[in-house]
């Protein structure tokens, strides 16, 4: 005699782990009285023969008598009662967006006329992913396999992207020292061939993210010392920026000493850029500068003492410091 609940079990994802896309619950027979469980983040695939029965999306309990069977119509089993038991596969997808973390495995030789071997470089970043075509992941995967880790679909995109960087990098002349401005657009490449990588077992990129180059040290020193050379062109520039943002901040260090040769040297610096101005038509000197030429043959007088700047109204004497004007 048949009891209902004699054979009353449940269907759910026993396994789960973080890490896993699918599992697969099955070779176990589905009783009257049975119930199915699907978590958050969870869809649920009946499978009979390699064929989708349905599909079941939503999270919570399901009675498989009340609100499975009426769904799964093209099974004799469930459609006449199944009172001796019905053997069928229930597929559990995560539906989760993955991210996975990627490095090169081996440096990619980047061709370069500087280097007749080629640029070895690395590259890391991260990358998302997730399930999209349920048909084409029972007729490429699941079909065959009980479950599928995120680090199975990691082998298969690693296995591929070196290949992938070479070709996206060397297109359309990219400057080979300085990857990282073109790192967008090597990125975007990179995902739409990914992308059809995954295609095929029923995934699909979401996301493709390259977060730096890796050159080795030698190349890399030499990038810093370019980079730094390019800086400090202006070295005289350089310093008064540095002098300044010193003095605007109180870092500055060495007491009233160090400050006031600070200020003194700035002063001067300012006062020749005056005097560079107010004499650029004349071609009077500058405080510090080059002294002046020897008056002309006319015995025409300066415009300003040489020795002291002092304006000069056409005396032969600077009427401020007695220097000899003519």
């Amino acid at each position: 005699m048949f009891f209902k609940n004699q054979w009353a079990n449940v269907v759910e994802w026993e396994e789960f782990r973080d890490d896993m896309i699918f599992w697969k619950w099955a070779n176990r027979e589905i009783k009257k009285g049975s119930k199915l469980i699907i978590r958050p983040g969870q869809d649920a695939i009946f499978v009979n023969n390699g064929k989708i029965e349905g599909i079941f999306q939503e999270d919570g309990e399901y009675s498989i008598d009340s609100d499975i069977i009426p769904f799964l119509s093209t099974l004799k089993g469930f459609k006449f009662g199944f009172n001796s038991g019905m053997r069928v596969e229930v597929l559990f997808v995560n539906t989760k967006e993955f991210t996975v973390m990627w490095g090169t495995r081996n440096p990619v030789l980047l061709p370069a006329p500087q280097l007749p071997g080629g640029l070895p470089i690395r590259a890391n970043g991260t990358l998302q992913f997730k399930v999209n075509d349920y048909v084409t992941l029972i007729d490429k995967i699941a079909g065959m396999k009980d479950s599928y880790l995120v680090e199975d679909v990691k082998l298969r995109i690693t296995s591929v992207l070196d290949q992938l960087l070479m070709k996206w990098i060397s297109r359309e002349g990219k400057d080979m020292f300085n990857l990282q401005a073109n790192a967008m657009d090597i990125a975007a490449g990179i995902r739409e061939d990914l992308d059809m990588q995954l295609y095929d077992i029923g995934m699909t990129i979401t996301g493709f993210q390259v977060m730096s180059f890796n050159y080795p040290e030698e190349i890399q020193n030499m990038i810093v010392k370019t980079a730094s050379q390019g800086m400090i062109g202006d070295i005289n520039k350089y310093q008064q920026v540095t002098m300044t943002d010193g003095m605007a901040s109180g870092q500055m260090k060495g007491g009233g000493v160090a400050s006031d040769m600070a200020g003194m040297m700035m002063g001067m610096n300012m006062a020749n850029e005056m005097m560079k101005r107010m004499n650029a038509n004349s071609g009077q000197p500058t405080l510090g500068g080059t002294p002046p030429a020897p008056p002309a043959a006319g015995g025409a007088k300066p415009n300003f003492c040489p020795n002291c700047g002092t304006k000069n109204e056409g005396a032969n004497f600077c009427p401020n410091c007695g220097q000899k004007l003519g």
